[in-house]
């Protein structure tokens, strides 16, 4: 994902799922489609952090402002680049 919209919610009273929720209805009603990817900072995503959010991939990035979260839609192309570098990571050489 290279573009995207980044949106603050400091009410940690909230689950995470619900604030990643609330961001991403926010994303829908202004841009006029769902995001499919939201980026946050580890100490955002806590012990447990979502993998998935009402069809959005949740990664976790350090350059993502605490409490702020980055929301997109990362293309397909973009997504089998990505998996294919992790794949790659996973391989073992003889």
């Amino acid at each position: 994902m290279k573009v995207g919209m980044l949106w603050f919610d400091g009410d940690l009273k909230l689950d995470l799922r619900v604030r990643i929720e609330r961001a991403a209805m926010y994303y829908q009603n202004k841009y006029g489609r769902s995001p499919n990817m939201c980026v946050i900072h580890p100490d955002t995503a806590g012990e447990n952090p979502p993998g998935q959010v009402t069809g959005m991939e949740v990664r976790t990035s350090g350059s993502v402002l605490l409490n702020h979260f980055w929301l997109g839609i990362e293309d397909q192309a973009q997504a089998l680049r990505r998996s294919m570098r992790v794949a790659a990571r996973g391989c073992t050489q003889p």
